[in-house]
């Protein structure tokens, strides 16, 4: 598209969300990029932590378990997560998300920059309210236990 490489970019998240594009998180994670969460106090850098993280989060957000995730995030529409804005340009994007976890409501924002070949170089998650946080924080940080074994 014309603004920018975000466009290809988002559209191959959406099918990566979907558990469809060859390669997975392989494919659209720059081996530099740098992942920004509520759930950590640093960021996490390289494609494999990002993987990590974002793997645990399709897995928790998605209400699977870690172990149906498989080098990647799947999400399908009875995972009650949904994307319900989106803004892209240049570089950059912002997803805003809802979906629910543990009986509460999540709300919150994936905010993407990619390079100009189209891959992720910074994946930032901002999320509200304080108790959807913290029980994401909980089921994140057992199913990074699990993926890690």
């Amino acid at each position: 598209m014309s603004d920018g490489p975000i466009h290809d970019c988002i559209e191959r998240w959406h099918e990566c969300v979907r558990g469809r594009l060859d390669g997975g998180l392989d494919a659209l994670l720059h081996p530099d990029c740098v992942f920004l969460s509520p759930i950590v106090f640093t960021p996490q850098r390289g494609r494999e932590l990002t993987k990590l993280y974002l793997s645990a989060a399709g897995a928790t957000l998605a209400g699977s378990t870690p172990e149906s995730v498989d080098d990647g995030i799947e999400m399908d529409e009875s995972s009650g997560f949904r994307y319900v804005k989106q803004i892209c340009q240049g570089h950059h994007a912002m997803l805003e998300f809802e979906t629910e976890v543990d009986g509460k409501y999540a709300n919150g924002v994936d905010i993407i920059t990619c390079d100009d070949d189209g891959m992720i170089v910074e994946f930032k998650v901002m999320m509200r309210p304080l108790q959807a946080i913290n029980a994401v924080h909980a089921q994140m940080m057992a199913a990074i236990d699990q993926l890690k074994d």
